[in-house]
């Protein structure tokens, strides 16, 4: 079984945006940057990846982002997994690998905004819809949901 990981490399961390990129911006035609965050370079923030087999180039085939927002709560983000890897149960261990992570940190709670597509996704790993909560590019409803570890 792929590990999960922190990115390391140089390479590692352009195979970590680039699916971020790919799954979650350029679907909705926005630029090339617009998966990168100011978040991403706080302190205590995890992010984490799961590489395919490779000889060449380093290739994701899922990607996620744990951030810690205070009051012993992290927030996941930036959830994704490359089409060729969907219903492999990769999603499921990045989650389970980002509430470990929150866990040894000392969080007590994660939230998140879903797509609505993925409601259920997280409904089944334990989450629980709070409210809606925005609407990205004008078109993407997303939903607050929470779970405590």
């Amino acid at each position: 079984m792929l590990p999960i990981q922190p990115p390391r490399t140089p390479a590692e961390w352009a195979a970590y945006y680039a699916l971020r990129y790919a799954v979650l911006r350029q679907p909705w035609q926005q630029p090339l940057g617009s998966e990168r965050v100011p978040a991403d370079d706080e302190p205590g923030t995890i992010h984490a990846l799961l590489l395919a087999e490779t000889t060449g180039q380093p290739i994701a085939l899922v990607v996620g982002m744990l951030q810690p927002t205070g009051n012993e709560q992290g927030q996941i983000r930036f959830m994704a997994v490359a089409p060729e890897a969907a219903g492999q149960g990769l999603g499921q261990r990045m989650v389970a690998y980002l509430e470990a992570q929150a866990r040894g940190a000392g969080l007590r709670e994660i939230v998140l905004h879903s797509r609505e597509k993925a409601v259920g996704f997280y409904e089944k790993l334990g989450y629980t819809v709070v409210e809606p909560s925005h609407l990205l590019f004008d078109e993407i409803q997303h939903f607050l949901m929470r779970k405590q570890l």
